[in-house]
């Protein structure tokens, strides 16, 4: 690690010794899974091609070449890390001009790849009543449920507990979300204010949690141990499920079921969507998502906008449409 003292006189340091020095600093000031994000990009992309550049010479063009070497085809990631890698240095960088070590930050010179966002697959009324009328008995019953009726993100609904909901189902508090680190799995608050959020239940749920719990109880009746977490959904004896192996799950549950592909992510599109064109107001929507602004939540769901003002429109006509003539 670099002394503090050659960080105070700002010696010559190459660009490995200062992002392994930021790492150190960072770890512990951001979520794990955000830090492990972090020391991946650097440690795999960052330092292999800037690590012995000595930090005063670094440039714009340095770490632009990185971004075109790395970025399919020629390279092996896609626009969407490429970006997240130059968000990273940027932030890594900026400290670096904030201690006085840089004089300007370098990879505010960069130009990052813009990725194209892929539009959320459309989960039309029809196909979501086909989804809700197959899932009764499944291993993904609950949660994809849960998703489709509240647009609950999948950790969040992992790490949900019997004690987050009011006694009468009808209200969840989302407050903790559960995501798998390099030491296993890990239950921490939801990243931003917005996500800290309560949610209201549709009438529709309650059939699917009552039978969730009924099967939890059976099953923790009929265990000689049980991991009592209190968790809505869990992975067979109490203990928190890995997101990854719902999202398989849901896979296997969509291939024998003869449903069209739809990520578990999409249930929470699918949610927003029909909410959207059902005429809720996109805050009442982004409130449930926990977006961080409407803005976003009107960014993404662009694709619902067209129709919106169409039925906007005939609304307008209908209030100021002619009445009948007399007779």
């Amino acid at each position: 690690m670099i002394e503090a003292r050659a960080l105070e006189e700002g010696q010559a340091l190459t660009v490995a010794s200062y992002l392994t020095e930021w790492l150190a600093h960072t770890r512990g000031r951001v979520r794990v899974t955000t830090y492990e994000g972090y020391e991946g990009l650097i440690r795999l992309h960052a330092i292999p091609r800037l690590g012995q550049v000595p930090r005063a010479r670094l440039s714009p063009l340095h770490i632009q070449r990185v971004y075109a070497e790395t970025l399919e085809p020629a390279g092996s990631l896609s626009a969407g890390t490429v970006l997240n890698l130059h968000l990273v240095l940027t932030q890594a960088l900026g400290q670096a001009v904030r201690w006085g070590l840089l004089e300007h930050n370098p990879a505010r010179g960069a130009q990052p790849p813009r990725p194209c966002r892929p539009e959320p697959r459309v989960v039309d009324p029809a196909l979501a009543s086909a989804i809700l009328s197959l899932l009764p008995g499944t291993g993904v019953e609950a949660p994809a449920a849960i998703a489709l009726s509240t647009g609950m993100r999948r950790g969040e609904i992992l790490a949900l507990t019997w004690g987050d909901l009011d006694a009468g189902l009808s209200l969840a508090q989302v407050r903790r979300t559960l995501h798998p680190t390099s030491g296993g799995l890990a239950f921490s608050e939801p990243k931003t204010r917005r996500s800290r959020r309560a949610v209201a239940l549709p009438e529709m749920l309650r059939p699917y949690l009552e039978r969730q719990r009924s099967d939890q109880e059976a099953r923790r009746a009929a265990r000689p141990t049980w991991e009592d977490l209190d968790l809505v959904v869990d992975r067979g004896d109490g203990g928190p499920l890995n997101p990854d192996t719902l999202s398989s799950r849901w896979r296997k549950f969509l291939a024998r079921s003869g449903l069209p592909h739809v990520r578990f992510h999409d249930l929470r599109h699918a949610h927003a969507t029909l909410m959207l064109l059902k005429g809720v107001h996109p805050k009442v929507v982004f409130e449930r998502l926990g977006h961080a602004s409407v803005g976003t939540t009107l960014d993404i769901y662009s694709h619902v906008i067209p129709t919106m003002q169409t039925e906007a429109v005939r609304a307008f006509d209908e209030l100021f449409a002619p009445e009948a003539a007399p007779s």
